[in-house]
């Protein structure tokens, strides 16, 4: 490897390691409310849900399992 070649694969790994260090954040009790507000939830607009739904019946062709719990012996 030459010179450039190793300056770069340093500064790569520099670049990961920094990285996966920018999203670490210790939430605060305080805090804790905000991120458990109504507008943080992800179903909160039934139709959104409902097309995002569709979406995966129409591309994967697969229906079903949403807040169902079991296995997959068909026994539910």
């Amino acid at each position: 490897m030459n010179t450039a070649t190793k300056i770069f694969a340093r500064l790569a790994a520099v670049s990961a390691v920094a990285l996966s260090l920018i999203g670490c954040t210790t939430v605060e009790p305080y805090q804790k409310g905000n991120l458990s507000d109504y507008t943080m939830r992800s179903d909160r607009d039934e139709l959104a849900s409902v097309m995002t739904a569709h979406i995966q019946f129409s591309r994967e062709a697969t229906t079903g399992g949403e807040g169902v719990g079991g296995g997959g012996c068909g026994c539910n």
